[in-house]
């Protein structure tokens, strides 16, 4: 997600679907660090350009088909990050057709599978968020 020059997030581009930078946990690593391997490598968005949110992890489970399973349908498991920009980058992808950035302005309709479930988790996330700085500013009034 980005504050500048809008309040949007970067959504990646097939032909026929709308996708986020993700992949496969590799030797070593843990779910943050292919996260950001993987954001890296999918968009040349650097690790240092961006904070992520430690309170927020969206998970999604389903069944899908690989070619390198021979089509056989497998269990799938997504875990997305909530991260921030710190500063103003270029987006290279390398894996999709194209990006581009959405404004927030919920509710989103844009696919009804990951993203959409995924933007309305964030949509609570911020909801949440913002009543318990309410609450916090109340006590301290």
């Amino acid at each position: 997600m980005r504050n500048e020059p809008k309040f949007s997030f970067l959504l990646m581009q097939n032909p026929n679907r709308y996708d986020l930078p993700k992949g496969h946990i590799e030797a070593g690593e843990d779910e943050l660090t292919c996260a950001l391997r993987e954001l890296h490598e999918e968009t040349g968005i650097p690790a240092s350009a961006v904070d992520l949110d430690p309170d927020f992890r969206f998970t999604d489970n389903y069944q899908t088909s690989y070619k390198r399973y021979g089509g056989r349908k497998v269990d799938k498991t997504v875990v997305i990050f909530l991260g921030w920009l710190k500063e103003a980058v270029s987006v290279t992808v390398s894996e999709h057709s194209h990006f581009t950035w959405i404004d927030w302005q919920p509710p989103h309709g844009i696919q009804s599978k990951t993203i959409d479930p995924l933007l309305q988790a964030v949509e609570r996330y911020f909801a949440e968020d913002s009543a318990r700085m309410l609450n916090t500013k109340m006590r301290k009034s």
